[in-house]
């Protein structure tokens, strides 16, 4: 009988390196794929090292050129515009999960794979990312623009995993963390680096009133209080990019009962359009609206309304509507009130 095989996004971290263990457990032939986004021949070295300890075929794939136009350039220009980016949601669908499928296809692999802790459930013919056994290192949130195609041919080998629970016997037990192209970095030192200029403006209150100066948008996010030029007490409630302003004011002002989002991605627009029992997930951790939302079709983008406000939206930032454990849809903030 042929032993099915899986290609596996391997960054040679502990969670790839479980997830082979358990693929290997079950049956599957496991081909390692590394992609390259930043030219780090250490990264490389490392991953192709741990595939040989682990006794698995390893390859890599150089996407160097097509990261740096669709995460790096996107990245800097959100910040440039007075947006919140959200890289890794859209590295996902962009680059790492569309490079494996076509790989996949190209080598004639079975299925596909990556360390991510999340579920896949279908129902009714369709297929969902649902939230992993491990709530506390669930990534579902991140995995909402993820397609039927690649979700029909993906295996979620962390799917039950607990991370406490992970045994790994490896030489080297680093970890991959934070946003990779940073590379330890503060985000404001890589924008620098990429032209992005830093230039001074004013601080405003809801009124228009001149309450203070900072020292670039691209320091500032919605919620923060701390910072250059805003005051005690204060919070960013927005970012007027055209104008180079913050908005400030009392925190009270940060929850908002409506969101508009774009660049959608949904499960089956009709259940996103009718289910009375959506959850909106706006950041992985804490503020999250605890009730039930509505979405409508509003012009040629979607109005999500809350009647638990969502605290601190900013645009450019995801948001991700749940039906219990599953996700059924996600979609980009342009704006709010």
């Amino acid at each position: 009988m042929r032993q099915p095989s899986v290609l596996l996004g391997f960054s040679g971290g502990i969670d790839s390196c479980a997830s082979v263990q358990w693929l290997k457990a079950h049956g599957y032939r496991v081909v390692a794929l590394t992609i390259d986004t930043t030219h780090d021949s250490m990264l490389l070295d490392s991953a192709r090292q741990r595939a040989e300890e682990l006794d698995i075929e390893w390859i890599s794939k150089d996407l160097t050129e097509e990261f740096q136009q669709n995460i790096i350039d996107y990245f800097v220009e959100s910040y440039r515009n007075g947006l919140t980016p959200a890289p890794c949601t859209r590295c996902n669908p962009l680059i790492k999960w569309r490079t494996l499928l076509n790989e996949a296809n190209a080598r004639s692999i079975d299925y596909i794979a990556t360390g991510h802790y999340f579920r896949i459930e279908k129902l009714n013919n369709l297929y969902y990312v649902a939230k992993g056994a491990d709530l506390a290192k669930d990534q579902s949130y991140y995995l909402w623009g993820l397609s039927q195609e690649i979700l029909s041919r993906t295996i979620t080998p962390m799917a039950e995993a607990i991370k406490s629970d992970i045994t790994v016997n490896l030489k080297d037990r680093r970890e991959s963390m934070g946003i990779c192209f940073l590379c330890g970095k503060h985000y404001t030192e890589f924008l620098a680096h990429q032209g992005v200029e830093m230039l001074a403006g004013d601080v405003v209150d809801l009124e228009g009133k001149v309450v203070g100066r900072h020292n670039g948008i691209a320091r500032y996010t919605a919620g923060q209080r701390r910072g250059e030029g805003i005051p005690e007490g204060q919070r960013v409630v927005d970012i007027d990019a055209r104008h180079n302003r913050l908005i400030v004011s009392q925190n009270k002002d940060l929850y908002k009962k409506t969101l508009y989002i774009d660049d959608c991605n949904f499960v089956d627009h009709h259940e996103v359009l009718t289910a009375s029992d959506i959850n909106l997930k706006i950041r992985g951790i804490g503020h999250n609206p605890e009730r039930y939302v509505r979405v409508s079709k509003y012009n040629n983008i979607y109005r999500i309304t809350c009647d638990d406000a969502a605290w601190a939206p900013a645009k450019g930032q995801p948001v991700v509507l749940y039906r219990k454990n599953m996700v059924i849809g996600g979609g980009i903030v342009v704006d709010f009130e």
